[in-house]
């Protein structure tokens, strides 16, 4: 294995709408935040919980179509690697965040009532640890569909 290896698989629901911007050169960014929970049993057999939030920035058409098809709520898988964000605050002191960046988004619950099935996408991430902003890379095409429906 890599001396180095940064590889996040997480599910969970969507705590917000997705929170899309787009850059001068119409790459798309979205902020999603998902709730991971946890279950277990303690030893006096007492089912304990732990929810976990965690942020999720996706890139180019990943971002536009969960912007387009996630909503709070929703299920979803992603894939993508850790990402520490470094800033000072107003008051100078030194903050941090930690993060995922998303390289392929799953949906996991279906759409609307009767809906079923899953679908996702991916790519267009992109982007090196000292960028905010992501380098070219050509986003894979959605699965599933015609170009006006779902990917799912």
């Amino acid at each position: 294995m890599a001396a180095n290896y940064n590889r996040v698989i997480i599910a969970g629901n969507l705590t917000r709408d997705p929170q899309v911007r787009f850059f001068s050169n119409e790459r798309a960014l979205a902020d999603i935040g998902l709730a991971v929970n946890r279950r277990w049993r303690d030893r006096d057999g007492n089912q304990q919980e732990e929810t976990t939030f965690v942020d999720v920035e996706c890139w180019g058409r990943t971002a536009e179509l969960v912007g387009q098809y996630l909503a709070k709520g929703r299920s979803c898988l992603v894939e993508g690697r850790l990402k520490l964000d470094q800033w000072e605050d107003k008051d100078g002191n030194r903050r941090s965040k930690l993060k995922v960046v998303a390289d392929n988004v799953q949906f996991l619950d279906g759409r609307g009532e009767g809906g079923g099935g899953s679908g996702g996408f991916s790519g267009g991430n992109g982007g090196g640890e000292s960028s905010p902003e992501p380098g070219p890379s050509a986003p894979s095409a959605p699965a599933g569909g015609v170009d006006d429906e779902p990917p799912f």
